[in-house]
């Protein structure tokens, strides 16, 4: 099993910033992608970036590239992925997700975190 737990979010104003972090922890191993997903009201969860583990090779949502980051750290049985959100705006307001993929040959389900809400007021 994989744990998972979030941190960061909360209310900003448009054009500022916050960091949200997501440890996971557990059978890391099995972990292949660890990414960042939102839902806001009324729409369906949307990926916003992800991130290779192993490599680091990254993806961004159109909507937020050139103003978020992804990045991961390592730490004995641990893994940390940081989203480093700029240039907020209204429309990034949201439940953010941590999700965290086991490779495909493992056969298990995607993790998720419980959420974290960002609010960015205009």
């Amino acid at each position: 099993q994989v744990q998972l737990v979030e941190s960061g979010g909360g209310l900003v104003q448009a054009g500022g910033s916050l960091r949200l972090s997501c440890a996971a922890s557990g059978r890391i191993f099995r972990l292949n992608v660890m990414a960042w997903y939102r839902q806001a009201p009324g729409k369906q969860r949307e990926l916003v970036a992800s991130i290779i583990i192993s490599g680091s090779s990254t993806n961004y949502a159109d909507s937020v590239k050139g103003r978020f980051t992804i990045s991961r750290e390592r730490e004995n049985a641990k893994v940390t992925v940081n989203l480093q959100m700029n240039s907020l705006k209204p429309e990034d307001t949201a439940v953010y997700y941590c999700n965290a993929q086991p490779f495909v040959t493992i056969g298990e389900n995607d993790y998720w975190g419980q959420g974290t809400q960002v609010t960015v007021s205009s």
